[in-house]
Formats: structure tokens, sequence, C-alpha cells
């Protein structure tokens, strides 16, 4: 069962009374429930520290000793980190004994995405950079990285006023936010999703376009990182990265580590600002039926697809939640979507659907 904040505790509770094999969660609920005696580790055999640079980073460093120290020293620690900085070696030797290291050398062979370096003369260009950029490439999925979490929400309302089909992640975001946004995003109904690196850890979206270094980031290594979110699979990416004279020196960093000598491009024709921006192929409807009301990815289907319905190919990912669900659709079949679900059931009973909007 999973154990993350942001939603009530209660159901967790009662949950945890019927025991459960295995339990993934955020450091700060476990402890909580530790702290209630509704959660008991001394049987726990396996513990996996997943991102653990990042739980470091958020500043979870006393909240993970304190579950560690619960959990018998007679175990298998699982230690998982995209980067292996000081903090993690210290960790490391704390809680693994006799450890192996396993190491994974980058996926992407380095043709299938093409890196962009934009330079800027002051500051003040970074936005309307930007927004060439989006208006030049019409990225249909697109990651727009920031270093903070106030950063990313300011960029992504200014994306979204200026019409933009812009969504957020970062850590202040609720559960239920979070899994909205991440919904959104991943059928193709949100083209841009502003996000900071501890909320784009352990993003799988499949077709991502193109990722975009508003900021650059604080090491090569989180460089290197943020443009393997797109060319994934042998699929081509492209990633392009915003930078002033004062980040010149990153550049340097970055163009040592690809072992390339790396000369700004010109920038996109001014012209392009001129445009209307651009909309996504697809639009989600959210229905107030789930898992809890015995309703399966196919009934939605089956639901949208009868008599004087939407064809399925105009019918995209399809995610069930526990008393919700979601489905994508074109664009172009709305209207005909949102009917055919309202007037008519799912399971014998009449359902209610909307359009999920940012």
């Amino acid at each position: 069962m999973t154990l993350c904040g942001g939603v009530s505790i209660g159901p967790q509770i009662g949950s945890l009374e019927h025991g459960a094999h295995i339990i993934v969660g955020t450091p700060g609920r476990v402890d909580d429930h530790i702290r209630k005696g509704t959660l008991r580790l001394e049987d726990v055999e396996t513990l996996v520290l997943d991102e653990a640079d990042q739980m470091l980073d958020m500043g979870f460093q006393d909240t993970l000793d304190a579950i560690i120290e619960r959990i018998p020293q007679n175990r298998q620690t699982l230690l998982f980190s995209a980067t292996f900085p000081r903090a993690i070696e210290a960790i490391a030797k704390r809680v693994l004994k006799n450890p192996e290291m396993v190491k994974v050398e980058e996926e992407q062979a380095k043709s299938t995405i093409k890196q962009y370096f934009y330079k800027m003369d002051n500051n003040k260009q970074r936005y309307p950079t930007l927004k060439l950029l989006l208006l030049k490439f019409t990225p249909q999925s697109c990651v727009v990285f920031c270093n903070t979490k106030v950063e990313t929400q300011q960029l992504c309302d200014d994306l979204a006023d200026e019409g933009f089909s812009a969504v957020s992640l970062h850590g202040d975001l609720e559960q239920r936010d979070r899994e909205r946004t991440l919904i959104h995003f991943s059928n193709k109904s949100a083209s841009i999703l502003v996000a900071t690196d501890v909320a784009a850890r352990g993003l799988d979206i499949d077709d991502m376009d193109m990722v975009i270094n508003y900021h650059l980031a604080h090491d090569t290594q989180t460089h290197v990182h943020r443009v393997g979110r797109t060319g994934r699979a042998g699929k081509k990416g492209i990633a392009c990265s915003i930078y002033g004279e004062a980040e010149a020196f990153k550049i340097a960093q970055i163009g040592e580590h690809y072992e390339r000598d790396i000369t700004p491009e010109q920038m996109p024709p001014f012209n392009l600002l001129d445009k209307p921006p651009y909309r996504p192929e697809m639009v989600t409807l959210m229905i107030d039926s789930g898992k809890k009301q015995k309703v399966r990815a196919g009934d939605i289907l089956g639901a949208l697809t009868g008599k004087d319905g939407v064809a399925g190919r105009q019918v995209g990912k399809i995610n069930v939640l526990d008393n919700v669900a979601f489905v994508a659709v074109e664009r172009n079949s709305l209207k005909p979507a949102l009917r055919k679900l309202t007037e008519g059931n799912i399971k014998g009973r009449k359902i209610r659907a909307r359009r999920l909007t940012r």
C-alpha cells in the first residue's frame, strides 16, 4: 500500500490494520505512522531508498535516520540515486554493509538527442526566448525545468495567462493535484510541464518531444539527467538550454562532459511572437466513478465508442483511480464524447463527466 502525505491519514490507518506485504511511502508520512504506532517495522526484510539524493536535498536526513533505526539490522538494503554526491556516500556507509556498486551508463545514443544552446544578452530576454522556442518547435510534450518551486509556479502561471497549455509540478503540490497534473501531461492534453528537478524525478512518460532548461541545472550530472527525459527508446528528442554570461562557466562544464565545443545558436525570428499559442491535440474528461465502483478502462472505452459515439482512434489514455477516472479524447471530439458519457451509463448507472481544466 501507499503512504503519502497530502491525503487524509485516517483511511491509511484503517488499511494498515489489515497488514501489507509492501509499503511504498514518503519519509514524512511513514514517520507519522511510526510515531502514531500504526506502522511497525520489526519484521521488515528489505529496505529500498529510491531517489536517495533528492530525499537528502529535501531535508529528510533526520527523518530517514529515525525510520532506519526502527528497521532490523539484519536486512537487505537497496539504495538508488541518479547522482552520487558526498551526502549519498555518507548515508551509504552508515546503512549498507559490504555493498556492491552497480552503475548504469547513459542509455541514450548521442545522436538521438539534438541539443541547442541559446545565449541571452540580459536576463529580461529569458521569458521571450522561452516563448520563441515553444512557438518555433511547437512540442506536444515538453518539460521546462526551473530551479525553484516559486519560479516553477510563476512561470507556469505566466504561460497559462498567455494561452499556452501549461501545468506545474513541484514539491508544494498536494498528492491529488500531482496525480492530475501528471495525467494531464502524460495523455497529451497539456503540452508543457513546468517542473523542478525534485518533482520531475521518476517521470516515465513516452514520446516526450522536448526538454527546455529555463535555468541551467546546478551541476552537469543534473543537466544530463534532465536532457535524458527526451529521446528515449531510440526516438529523437530536442533539448534547449537558455543561459546568460553569468552561466557561461556551466556551459563550459557541460561541453567538457560531452567532449564538444558549445557555441550558441541564432535566436529564432522574433516575429514568431506574433503567432497565437498552439493548443494540445487532446483534452481530458473526468468521470465521477472509479475502481471502487467497479469501473474499468474497457467500460469507459465502450461507453464512448458505442452507437453514435466517437471513433476508437479518437480516444487516448484512460486512467482509472479509486473513485474517479480520466479519459483523453481528441479536441474535435470533445462535445460528442461528453454527450455520449452523460447521456449513457456505465455498469448500469448514470455517471457525471466534465472537462478537466488546469
